[in-house]
């Protein structure tokens, strides 16, 4: 297939899902409270995938897609491709490229590259150094970024570009970065642009909506954020402008919210239960195109991927989601809202350390919590926790920052 076709006119689904059904979804958006257990309106795959549209052309894509940040078995990914995953989401810092390496060595031998949508990222330049760099060098980061990756995946274009981990509306803004944006559109190296986002989404979501520049956005989204109707809101008027939403983050993995349970309520934990009701209640949002898990193994993929054929709710599942212990426990769940900085006498980066913790010892992926420890700019690190004997920042809900600090420092120090 020519590049010049990709965007517009390539079918997706009879290429590439050749035997499963093509889905209709209702055109309403699903209501919130819908999606926590009443009837909707959404398809259910009686003979094959559940399938979503994938911007405004004819591309289909199955709701469970693959993030492969923490996967490093190059096996795990040609799985995902033959149960049905057509999204394979990396990036330019994921096991510094090689990530990107496994994912375009997997596509080239399948022979699939015409059949699969790859996401890769730019990595994130600090408000400090986009000042630093100006505007001509930022540009040139940006351009040599996508050549590496072109070059690590194999391929000659991206079909989402994202900028990593945007947490400032100026990054969208910055000259340099839609510039270089710009001149990758139109060397068509990239089909859709947009950008991946942990924190400040609200306000990110209403630039890229407002803006109309960006095409496709990659933002945390699960159960513990149910309750943040801003962010709902923000995330609905996106979709309804027609910006593209990719789900990740889906399934609250962070371990140490456990710890909010009482020995006798993590009977909900046994098993695939709350990773397959936690995918299923992000992915009964119907603005969502598809969602990226994160599975690191065999059994974790055929979990996962068995929500693409239903997403109703088993009735242990709807207990699990409406377990007031369950709600409880989602308040220990660190939702990058930077609540937490201004309690911190020192104005460290808090939330990216508690994120590199749950890279560490939650998934566990050390090289890409050293990777984010990396991203922080130096005297807001974990370097600058090693003279507190007691850490004082404080969560706005119940995670424990000083205990995760601590254990931070000690696989770290």
């Amino acid at each position: 297939m020519r590049r010049g076709r990709l965007c517009s006119r390539r079918t997706f689904l009879s290429k590439s899902l050749t035997g499963l059904a093509s889905l209709g979804l209702a055109d309403k958006f699903a209501k919130h409270l819908i999606a926590l257990g009443q009837e909707t309106s959404l398809s259910k795959a009686t003979d094959g995938i559940i399938t979503r549209p994938f911007g405004k052309a004819e591309q289909r894509l199955p709701v469970v897609s693959m993030g492969v940040m923490n996967a490093d078995d190059q096996d795990l990914v040609r799985r995902a491709y033959e149960l049905g995953i057509r999204h394979f989401d990396t990036a330019a810092t994921y096991m510094r490229g090689r990530n990107e390496q496994m994912v375009g060595k997997v596509i080239k031998e399948l022979g699939v590259r015409d059949k699969v949508l790859i996401a890769t990222k730019i990595p994130p330049l600090s408000q400090d150094e986009r000042a630093r760099m100006g505007n001509e060098k930022v540009k040139n980061f940006c351009l040599d970024s996508v050549d590496q990756s072109l070059k690590r995946l194999q391929t000659d274009y991206i079909d989402m570009l994202y900028l990593h981990d945007v947490q400032d509306v100026g990054h969208l803004q910055n000259a340099g970065i839609r510039s270089a944006l710009e001149t990758v559109k139109s060397q068509k190296k990239a089909c859709w642009i947009g950008f991946s986002t942990h924190t400040n989404m609200a306000a990110l979501l209403g630039e890229a909506r407002r803006g109309g520049f960006y095409d496709v956005v990659l933002a945390a989204y699960n159960y513990s954020m149910s309750e943040n109707a801003q962010l709902l809101k923000a995330i609905e008027e996106a979709a309804a402008a027609g910006i593209i939403l990719v789900a990740m983050k889906t399934q609250c993995k962070q371990s140490w919210y456990l710890d909010e349970f009482e020995p006798s309520a993590r009977k909900f934990y046994e098993g695939k239960l709350w990773h397959t009701a936690l995918l299923k209640w992000v992915l009964r949002h119907e603005f969502f195109a598809t969602a990226v898990p994160g599975f690191q193994n065999f059994q974790e993929l055929e979990e996962d991927f068995s929500v693409a054929y239903d997403l109703s709710f088993t009735p242990e599942e709807k207990k699990f989601l409406e377990d007031r212990n369950v709600k409880l426990a989602m308040r220990g769940v660190c939702q990058q809202c930077y609540g937490c900085v201004a309690t911190c006498p020192e104005r460290v980066d808090v939330p990216k350390l508690v994120r590199a913790h749950i890279y560490a010892a939650c998934y566990p992926n050390i090289a890409q919590a050293r990777a984010t420890l990396e991203e922080i700019p130096q005297g807001q690190s974990l370097e600058r926790c090693l003279a507190c004997s007691e850490c004082k920042a404080k969560c706005v809900n119940s995670v424990n920052i000083s205990v995760r600090i601590k254990e931070l420092k000690s696989i770290f120090a």
